[in-house]
């Protein structure tokens, strides 16, 4: 029994979150998050935004110019040019997110990390979910 309330529990909080904010008119803090990932150039940034886009795993995405990264792989340190992309989606995408830009990304070890949205524009928070649709 324990086991299944764990493994309920993220269906269980987004039910909870969903009616909570029905109730109330207010957004939920974290009820949609700001996924970045890492490019190697900007044509392949743009096939990953778009392919994000295509899934409709997000509502937006920016594509950030190129900026200089400094990183160990493989136990060496390594200089390179990378473009960011910046992704506003439901929280509760982000693991499919995450999988689906793994499957199609080609870094070995693609950079893909996200962080919840604590309040914002209640107008646009609204847009994000009305274009992400619901899991």
């Amino acid at each position: 029994v324990v086991t299944l309330s764990l493994l309920m529990y993220p269906v269980l909080r987004s039910l909870a979150l969903q009616l909570h904010s029905a109730i109330t008119g207010s957004y939920v803090s974290g009820t949609h998050s700001i996924a970045f990932i890492n490019c190697l150039n900007e044509q392949i940034a743009k096939d990953i935004a778009r392919a994000i886009m295509d899934k409709k795993l997000a509502a937006y995405v920016n594509i950030m110019p190129k900026s200089s990264a400094l990183y160990f792989w493989k136990g060496e340190l390594e200089e390179s040019t990378e473009i960011l992309l910046i992704v506003k989606t439901r929280t509760s995408k982000i693991g499919e997110l995450s999988n689906y830009v793994r499957s199609i990304h080609p870094f070995e070890i693609p950079e893909i990390i996200s962080l919840p949205i604590d309040q914002g524009n209640p107008l646009y928070l609204k847009w994000i979910e009305e274009n992400v649709p619901r899991d």
